[in-house]
This record gives structure tokens, C-alpha cells and sequence, in this order.
């Protein structure tokens, strides 16, 4: 790849980069990154692993958003990228067995442990507003 198309690549995913950054959740770039984070958060941890496709664009990114609303949220927020920070989100993909890869998933744990899970088969075919219903319920039994 030439370094203008590396460029045009990182000038057009840096928006939904930013879709899920200015809403306090942080990225993690790297294995190590997911590796202090993931294990050892107390408490609640939303992790959103983001990615290019439309369903991501049209609904988990806007989920997300809307859920973040609710009067209730996880402790910690984490993003991991598809396709652009391989190995972080091959990490991430570590704790969120049984579980095959998904991109865009959403997964919710608590102290370091799995309790909800939400599959790229699940955010394409619901809106937005459907996916912020299932994480804000979720977010209800897990984050009081």
C-alpha cells in the first residue's frame, strides 16, 4: 500500500474513531492495552468492537450511544477496532468466549467476567434504538 491510500484509509475511519471516543469511551490499541484494562476492571466494563461495515454506522455505534444516555452505566468504557488494531481486538476476543469474532459486537462484563453479549447477527437486523433497549436492560441487571 502507498502511503497516500494508508492516509485516506486513517482520514476515513478516524470519525467513527471519534463516533465512540468523544462519548468517554477509550480505545485500546494494543494487546497490552486490553490486557490491563479487560482482567482487572472492577465493577462493570462495556467494550464495543467497532469496525467499517454499515451495521456499525447505522446501528451499534448510535446503540451505544442512545444506551449511554440511560441513568445507569457501566464503570468502565473500551473500544477496540475490527480490521484496524488486529491484535487489540484479537485480545479483547479472548474474553468474550464462547463467543465467535464479531464485528460490530458489544460485550458487557463485570469484574473481568462475561454477562452479556450482543453478535453482529443481532445489531444488523435492529435499530438503534432496539440495541440501546437491550443494553440499557442489561445495564439494569448488571450495573446497580
Amino acid at each position: 500500500m502507498s502511503m497516500s491510500f494508508e492516509r485516506y484509509m486513517l482520514d476515513m475511519i478516524q470519525p467513527m474513531r471519534d463516533e465512540l471516543t468523544r462519548l468517554g469511551i477509550q480505545e485500546l490499541r494494543t494487546p497490552e492495552e486490553v490486557e490491563n484494562a479487560l482482567p482487572n476492571a472492577k465493577g462493570t466494563t462495556l467494550v464495543v468492537v467497532n469496525s467499517v461495515c454499515g451495521c456499525a454506522a447505522g446501528q451499534a455505534r448510535p446503540g451505544v450511544a442512545l444506551a449511554l444516555g440511560h441513568d445507569v452505566v457501566p464503570d468502565h468504557l473500551y473500544t477496540v477496532f475490527a480490521g484496524q488494531d488486529k491484535e487489540a481486538t484479537a485480545k479483547a476476543r479472548e474474553y468474550f468466549a464462547p463467543y465467535p469474532p464479531s464485528s460490530p459486537s458489544i460485550a458487557l462484563m463485570k469484574d473481568g467476567e462475561l454477562v452479556h453479549f450482543i453478535e453482529r447477527h443481532q445489531i444488523e437486523n435492529r435499530s438503534a434504538s432496539e440495541i440501546a433497549a437491550d443494553l440499557t436492560a442489561a445495564f439494569d441487571r448488571y450495573c446497580r
